[in-house]
């Protein structure tokens, strides 16, 4: 039984993929060196790209209203609406 590396989390994933991107730019990496490195930097993007993938559902989910429609703007755009403070939420004077 293989042990399965935990999933990154989105930062950590982008910084990688960063690190990842300018080790390539550079181009003095031998060519297997650079073709492992493209290799995990596609699994990051992908990754990346599925975790922003599942915030922007979680998003949509919260911006509709009781029927499930999407609450949209005059232009067509989800609705927002800023997030009030309740009383007591102020941070202590000194």
């Amino acid at each position: 039984m293989t042990e399965e590396t935990p999933t990154p989390t989105f930062e950590a994933a982008l910084v990688k993929l960063e690190q990842i991107v300018q080790r390539l730019e550079k181009g003095e990496l031998p060519l297997e060196e650079s073709l492992v490195l493209y290799e995990e930097g596609v699994r990051l993007s992908r990754l990346c790209h599925a975790k922003l993938e599942e915030a922007e559902g979680k998003i949509e989910l919260l911006l509709k209203d009781a029927r499930g429609d999407l609450v949209l703007d005059k232009d067509g755009r989800p609705r927002t609406t800023p997030f009030q403070k309740a009383p007591g939420d102020e941070p202590p004077t000194r």
